[in-house]
């Protein structure tokens, strides 16, 4: 199973141009990696490295080259755009449906569905120098947690 992961939006500690802009953290290279915990199997060990670049019309594309242990390598895709002030929407390639993120108290919560009937909720929470966040993910069936994860992104260039 795959679950998303990917860089921090912005940060508090940041500078005024990331604050202004926060997809600009996602440009050039970042790096996710964590433990995963599905239900009733060993923990596994994640890694995503993503390229990101923001468009000309300003929604930021994403591309994630995934490595979940015991899995073979594979490539997620984001596009987001700003929808308002403090909402972003977009797709991701697992998703079922629409991807939504929300900066709520200086954190970011992104929220989406994956096939399996499965409904996730990622938080980000930046780290002060706005070059890292940790993450905190769980996924739900039926509203029943199956999955989580903690990790840590980062910004690598």
């Amino acid at each position: 199973m795959a679950i998303a992961s990917v860089a921090c939006l912005g940060s508090d500690g940041a500078a005024a141009q990331t604050k202004a802009d926060p997809f600009r953290f996602f440009e050039g290279l970042t790096e996710s990696v964590g433990t995963m915990k599905v239900v009733m199997r060993r923990p596994m060990q994640t890694r995503a490295i993503g390229r990101g670049e923001v468009e000309p019309d300003g929604a930021l594309s994403l591309v994630q080259r995934v490595e979940d242990e015991g899995h073979s390598p594979y490539v997620r895709r984001w596009l987001i755009k700003q929808a308002g002030p403090r909402h972003f929407v977009g797709t991701m390639s697992e998703a079922t449906g629409a991807v939504t993120v929300d900066e709520i108290g200086g954190r970011y919560r992104f929220q989406f569905r994956m096939s399996g009937s499965l409904s996730v909720e990622q938080w980000l929470t930046p780290l002060p120098g706005g070059r890292s966040a940790t993450s905190s993910m769980t996924a739900r069936k039926f509203g029943i947690p199956v999955a989580s994860a903690q990790g840590v992104v980062r910004k690598i260039s």
